[in-house]
């Protein structure tokens, strides 16, 4: 039976929590990486965004089928999916593959979800995440490895002359921005949710002893 691990220190140095922190370390890497000029370096940068993203899979695995669990692992596993996504996000804007608003509004749906996560540990009552919130960070994740695959493929040296000319016009076209526009209602969608479906939780004292 899986437990939660509530001692500090060394009982929070789990192997999830350890791919969490690396996954974290990870997104000034991808983002480094995928803005040079150099297509194969771009490849590097979407393999290090790949591996960083598998990481999520499999700390999950580990900490169920371990038991090893902990409120600190809770809390950062999906705070580093978020910071992965928003790094993405922000790429493409400077890029100019997205419209700023959308993506500042994911951020701020973010940024306020995580605060009363915060808000919810402190009191002692932490909030487990959820299904719809797991969706929707598949659909961001679905939506950002298919930009990067266009990014890839709008350079002649992986896709040809041909269609990297094609790639690069709807890169510049507004598409991407109406994909985009379905991913941002879709993000707001779970955190209007959150709120509705957590709201007593906020309202309550905090634990006698927390």
């Amino acid at each position: 039976m899986s437990h939660t691990v509530k001692e500090p220190y060394q009982t929070y140095l789990t192997i999830p929590n350890q791919l969490t922190a690396l996954r974290i370390l990870l997104v000034p890497v991808f983002v480094v990486l995928l803005v040079q000029a150099d297509p194969y370096i771009k490849l590097l940068g979407v393999i290090v965004f790949t591996f960083a993203s598998l990481t999520d899979l499999y700390d999950g695995y580990h900490a169920r089928k371990y038991g090893v669990t902990t409120r600190l692992g809770a809390f950062l596993d999906p705070l580093a999916d978020k910071l992965l996504i928003t790094a993405a996000f922000l790429l493409y804007v400077w890029m100019g593959f997205l419209g700023l608003w959308m993506v500042v509004l994911v951020i701020i749906r973010d940024v306020v979800i995580t605060a009363l996560r915060v808000y919810a540990e402190y009191k002692d009552r932490p909030v487990v995440t959820s299904m719809e919130a797991k969706y929707k960070t598949l659909v961001q994740n679905i939506f950002v490895y298919f930009v990067m695959l266009l990014i890839l493929m709008k350079e002649s040296s992986f896709a040809g002359k041909g269609l990297s000319v094609v790639v690069g016009t709807f890169l510049a076209s507004d598409y991407l921005n109406y994909i985009m526009l379905a991913v941002t209602a879709f993000t707001l969608y779970t955190g209007i949710s959150y709120l509705v479906s957590n709201w007593k939780v906020y309202l309550q004292k905090p634990l006698e002893g927390s």
